[in-house]
């Protein structure tokens, strides 16, 4: 979808000028992205009040195992528009009050050109352009692994301006992905519709504790 190192800018600002929002994604950050400033409290009641699903989660012992990615994954059916449903709070971000997108669109050159945009609170547009690539995993051809930098180009061979962005939950319509970030600081729920149904999107936060992110967190974009 989406998604900076001390670098950028899936969605988001200049703010990715600093080494955490390296390890973002800014969208495809958002990279995929970057998201409105809406709270997790508007629905905290009744997931609180729910029981929570069975899963490697609130400190059990599987919470910290290595996270899979979905493979394979076809970049070109990913291309196109997301628009953010949700993300953990992250500090590239932050200028973002209203809706979030990412837009994916593959290069020749085998890369994936990542065009963020959010609306500010004083109904300004921000928006990043970067680059992602994929990071090959032994024995899974086309696995969701990749690395996105919003850093200029020339900065490319330095490590800390690529963000991991790792696609964790994908449906076969490509149209729900849930991405994240394996030391399970960042993630976004993105959709191909501008709003997710609500039931789907608790789907998919609950998938997303069960993997062990802190979803009581989250910050509903748009809601």
């Amino acid at each position: 979808m989406t998604p900076r190192p001390p670098r950028p800018a899936t969605a988001a600002g200049r703010a990715f000028d600093d080494r955490r929002t390296s390890h973002a994604i800014g969208t495809m950050a958002t990279a995929f992205v970057v998201g409105g400033v809406a709270t997790w409290y508007a629905l905290g009641a009744a997931r609180t009040a729910r029981a929570r699903p069975a899963g490697p989660a609130d400190g059990a012992p599987l919470m910290r195992a290595p996270l899979q990615v979905v493979a394979p994954v076809d970049l070109h059916r990913y291309a196109g528009v997301w628009h953010e449903q949700a993300r953990l709070p992250n500090r590239f971000q932050k200028q973002c009050a209203g809706p979030v997108s990412a837009e994916y669109t593959p290069q020749p050159d085998g890369t994936v050109q990542v065009r963020n945009r959010c609306v500010r609170e004083d109904g300004n547009f921000d928006e990043a352009i970067g680059s992602a690539r994929v990071v090959p995993v032994a024995g899974q051809p086309g696995a969701g692994r990749l690395q996105v930098r919003f850093a200029p180009a020339w900065m490319g061979w330095l490590p800390l301006v690529w963000g991991d962005y790792w696609i964790l939950k994908l449906d076969r319509d490509y149209q729900v992905a849930l991405v994240g970030t394996p030391d399970r600081e960042f993630l976004w729920v993105l959709s191909r519709a501008p709003r997710l149904e609500d039931d789907a999107l608790q789907a998919e936060l609950d998938y997303a504790r069960s993997l062990g992110f802190d979803t009581d967190k989250v910050v509903l974009t748009g809601r």
